[in-house]
Parts: C-alpha cells; structure tokens; sequence
C-alpha cells in the first residue's frame, strides 16, 4: 500500500501544479473545495490529472523536485502516458451509489466506474515505472 503520492493538477487554462501527500483523496478533495489555499486555489488548479503511490514520503518528495524541475513539455508527456484524454481522474471522488428510493439525494452516480478507472490508471503507472 502506498503511504506517499505525488500528483499533478491542472487548470481549465492549462495551468499545472505538482504536489506530494501522504492521503491522495483528501488533499485532492481539498483542491476541488477550496479549503486548500495557495496556488492552487488561486490559478484554479482543480483537475487531477496524473499520480504516482509511493511507499516511502522521503522518494516521493524527491520524485516531486525531480518533477517541478522538468519543462512544461516533458510534465504534459507524462501526463500523457496514463492520461491522454487529460480528464479529471477524481471526477466522481466524493460521491455515492444511491438507491431509487433516495429522492431527496443530489444525483452524482458514477462510483463504480470511477473504481475501474483507477484501476485501469493504478495497471498503467506500473507498467510506465
């Protein structure tokens, strides 16, 4: 299990910004609100759209430097490997399956797909490793 990421937001203009964890899901759910302040919040850098799990926090801050160094080019070509389409890979993170009985629920179904689509992305990182 990985116990570090480094991940790669964008902007609806193009914008990018790399950072590290130790929880994917959360620090990402904070971009997607707001709560997380700084860059990202202020260039709108809300997408995810690449990530590598680690096991150790000390590679994954190391891998992140070597990330921030590359030019804009090399980062949309790793993005590329495992995200050609660049679609928000947490675009249903945060939601839930609801029954047909659940009227008064906001719809947001996709949970499902969204498990498969990280697997799919999980399979893809290890085979670019």
């Amino acid at each position: 299990m990985c116990g570090a990421y480094i991940y790669i937001l964008g902007s609806h203009t193009g914008t990018l910004y790399i950072g590290v964890t130790s929880n994917l899901y959360l620090r990402v759910m904070q971009h997607k609100d707001g709560t997380w302040e700084g860059f990202t919040a202020t260039y709108g850098c809300k997408r995810l759209l690449y990530f590598e799990g680690y096991d150790d926090i000390r590679t994954a801050i190391a891998r992140e430097k070597q990330l921030k160094g590359w030019r804009r080019a090399k980062k949309i070509n790793l993005i590329g490997t495992i995200n050609p389409e660049f679609k928000d890979l947490a675009l249903t993170w945060g939601c839930r399956t609801i029954t047909v009985h659940e009227k008064d629920v906001p719809v947001t179904i996709k949970c499902v797909s969204q498990i498969l689509l990280l697997s799919s992305v999980v399979e893809k990182l290890e085979r670019h490793r």
